[in-house]
């Protein structure tokens, strides 16, 4: 467990999966989360959001800073699974315009949403204006303009951009070229479908500084490529592997700054919505005094888009751009 982070992609998986814990046990029959939150919609107006997060097998690709494999099974579901896992959820939860499907990999990896299930899960979702799933931009094709043709309402993909920096994207071991993000989102757009692009806040092997440079940079690279919107992950040890890096000195974790410097960015840009991501918030807000209060202002700058006036603790010494 010593060694250092491989400069080969054909061992960083290995150096990867050695260094993970357990994950949790899942039921394929149920949805292992669901939660109700806001964001704006394209005119700027709040919308309801509805978030399943579908039990499913684990994504095939060993990204350095993802945790969902927790979450995840390790053999395919059975086909029907996906369907009732949605229609037990949406009978649960509290009605609401738009719905996130989240899969902690991609909603067109046959191996974890079976293809044959799309149509019965498009008819789930009939209540629903606008569908969000996740996908990596490898997997993005034909199964994604089929299955915005089987929707009732419009289809929005959000894939991890994470990074346009050259040296630190190809070791996050994505193995996904900016090209190769350019061209699905292309072909999203074209065909009539939203994207949604996740940008890290706070990247391994450079410093923190560097790293809020570079996510500013992704959000305009992602804006570039057609994205409406744009949601700011701060990065997360926690996984095993990026524990491992910070350790050695390889990752400093993003703080409260960071989130708040890059989300004031993009939405100072007026290119689309940036969305600053504040699950698990007490993480990097490490300051009693002003922890709620700064959570509430990124909260409010998240529905209203607007850059809203900066707070300053005297306890931390912490301020919001």
């Amino acid at each position: 467990m010593s060694a250092a982070y491989p400069a080969e992609a054909s061992e960083r998986d290995r150096w990867i999966l050695a260094r993970r814990g357990s994950r949790n046990r899942l039921d394929p029959a149920v949805a292992y989360g669901q939660v109700q939150e806001e964001e704006p919609d394209d005119a700027g107006r709040p919308v309801s959001v509805s978030t399943i997060f579908l039990a499913n097998r684990e994504c095939p690709w060993r990204c350095l800073m993802c945790d969902l494999w927790v979450n995840t099974l390790e053999e395919s579901v059975p086909a029907g699974a996906i369907p009732a896992q949605i229609a037990r959820a949406v009978a649960e939860m509290p009605s609401s315009r738009w719905v996130k499907l989240y899969n902690a990999g991609s909603f067109f990896d046959p191996r974890a949403i079976p293809p044959e299930d799309h149509v019965s899960i498009a008819r789930e979702l009939e209540p629903f204006d606008r569908v969000i799933v996740e996908s990596h931009p490898a997997l993005v094709g034909a199964p994604a303009l089929a299955f915005r043709g089987a929707l009732a309402g419009s289809l929005e993909v959000a894939m991890g951009l994470e990074t346009i920096h050259p040296e630190v994207l190809p070791l996050l071991n994505k193995r996904m070229t900016l090209d190769q993000f350019r061209r699905a989102a292309a072909l999203l757009v074209e065909g009539g479908i939203a994207v949604r692009a996740f940008v890290l806040v706070g990247l391994p092997f450079v410093s923190l500084e560097e790293s809020v440079e570079w996510a500013c940079r992704s959000i305009e690279f992602a804006f570039d490529c057609g994205a409406s919107v744009v949601s700011a992950i701060p990065t997360r040890t926690g996984n095993g592997a990026m524990d491992d890096l910070f350790r050695r000195g390889k990752f400093s974790p993003p703080d409260l700054t960071a989130l708040e410097t890059v989300q004031a960015f993009g939405i100072a840009s007026k290119r689309g919505r940036v969305l600053a991501d504040l699950w698990d918030f007490s993480r990097f807000a490490r300051c009693a005094s002003c922890r709620m209060e700064r959570q509430e202002r990124l909260r409010r700058m998240n529905l209203a888009q607007s850059v809203l006036a900066p707070l300053a603790c005297a306890a931390c010494g912490g301020s919001a751009p």
